[in-house]
């Protein structure tokens, strides 16, 4: 079976699938492609209002990369395709409009762990576990495993996962914030989740998603810009002056 990102729809709720079960939703490099163009559609679909992402298969939400595809790599060719590509689609993901729910039903581990802190919100089973392995192979997380991580967890935790090789459990990732909920059925604790969303004003979801992930430096620059643009855009002054430009005349801006 090759492997896959999937993605589906259901009315507002769109759900992306990792879909490589017998390697334990290990990354390949047509899976990145893959959640890079779906974070592109998801972004201009004004229908979709929430994303689950969630793996397919018992045993893993998802292992990381798979060694497979990035061993036999330059070193070059490893931090500047393998890492920064990587890096690149995650934080298109987590800088997505729409709020991302996060269903760790098993184990996520190095590059799956990374995936799962895009989201906004986690649910997790009381069985899964949390890990960063990377050095167990002789590298180190290199998609936001040190950087967005360090934002959603104590740093003294994260060091035991990416510098000890410790599994953290469900109740302390509890306990510390990462995750909103443990669940025996994360997936159905999420589509909860997700249909209460579905009443809120989408703007207003919006908005507050860009405005605290500024104050958390995510994208900040961006987001501020962005922004100053809607409140200028919902100016008279913009349309005044949209208009003078197809008119070719002096606009008279009224300062509303």
């Amino acid at each position: 079976m090759t492997a896959s990102l999937d993605l589906a729809t259901d009315g507002g709720i769109a759900t992306l699938v990792l879909n490589n079960p017998a390697r334990l939703n290990a990354f390949t490099p047509d899976m990145l492609t893959q959640l890079d163009a779906h974070c592109a559609t998801l972004e201009r679909d004004p229908a979709i209002r929430c994303v689950i992402l969630r793996g397919e298969g018992d045993r893993a939400f998802c292992a990381g990369a798979d060694i497979k595809a990035w061993a036999p790599l330059s070193p070059f060719d490893f931090a500047r395709h393998w890492v920064r590509d990587g890096h690149r689609i995650f934080d298109r993901l987590a800088r997505l409009s729409k709020p991302v729910i996060g269903v760790i039903h098993a184990h996520a581990f190095g590059g799956g762990l990374e995936l799962a802190a895009c989201s906004d919100i986690r649910v997790m089973a009381p069985g899964a576990t949390l890990a960063l392995p990377e050095s167990q192979v002789g590298i180190v997380p290199g998609w936001s495993g040190t950087q967005r991580l360090a934002r959603l967890i104590p740093e003294p935790m994260l060091k035991e996962m990416a510098v000890f090789g410790r599994m953290i459990g469900a109740d302390r990732a509890l306990n510390c914030g990462f995750v909103a909920e443990v669940s025996d059925d994360p997936l159905a604790t999420a589509q909860v989740i997700a249909a209460k969303l579905m009443t809120t004003s989408p703007r207003a979801t919006e908005v507050a998603k860009y405005m605290i992930h500024a104050g958390a430096n995510e994208d900040r620059a961006a987001l501020i810009e962005a922004l100053g643009a809607g409140m200028i855009g919902a100016t008279d002054d913009k349309a005044e002056g949209v208009a003078a430009f197809a008119e070719k005349r002096k606009p008279a801006f009224p300062g509303t």
